[in-house]
């Protein structure tokens, strides 16, 4: 008898949980993959990097960008794609964290640019604790440039794609109330 009515409770939680369960499951893996990303982000930013001379900080915008330009096209689209990288997972994993595929392309990327932005001024500002690092603008923005390419190239398409699979049920509009009746 307890084990039927164990089967039927187990059951009902299944059918229950199917669908929500998924998107928790991408919400917790969503979590899980930031925070190992961000760990290994700090970790390769923050290393003391001991030399006989460092340069001053870059607090000019575009100006650390013009100088790989003027070194050459390999050595600037290295940089410039080491920039563009090093943040750029961010800005497929954040939306993946928040687990939601029901809202607006445009909250989505100004919430994801946003927390892009503070990640990177976190790290640009957390830098200056480090012998041999310094801060500079130009990653700022190149770090909050590749968040924002990331996600309008994966995340418009990926969520199309799960609201095709998964469809939001819409939520029931109430029912407006006579004048006369509301006190």
């Amino acid at each position: 008898m307890s084990e039927e009515r164990n089967r039927e409770t187990r059951n009902r939680v299944i059918e229950g949980v199917r669908h929500e369960g998924s998107r928790t499951r991408v919400r917790a893996a969503g979590l899980l993959l930031t925070a190992a990303y961000l760990c290994f982000v700090a970790w390769l930013l923050l290393r003391p990097h001991y030399a006989a001379w460092v340069p001053a900080p870059n607090l000019r915008p575009l100006a650390t960008i013009r100088s790989d330009l003027s070194a050459g096209a390999v050595p600037a689209a290295r940089r410039i794609g080491e920039g563009l990288g090093l943040l750029a997972p961010l800005g497929v994993l954040l939306p993946m964290a928040g687990g939601r595929i029901d809202v607006p392309a445009f909250t989505s990327f100004a919430r994801t640019v946003f927390a892009g932005l503070m990640v990177s001024m976190s790290l640009e500002f957390t830098q200056t604790l480090v012998p041999g690092q310094l801060f500079d603008v130009d990653a700022l923005l190149l770090n909050t440039a590749g968040v924002a390419l990331a996600h309008l190239l994966v995340v418009p398409a990926v969520r199309r794609r799960l609201r095709q699979r998964f469809p939001v049920p819409a939520a029931p509009h109430p029912t407006p109330t006579p004048a006369s009746l509301t006190p």
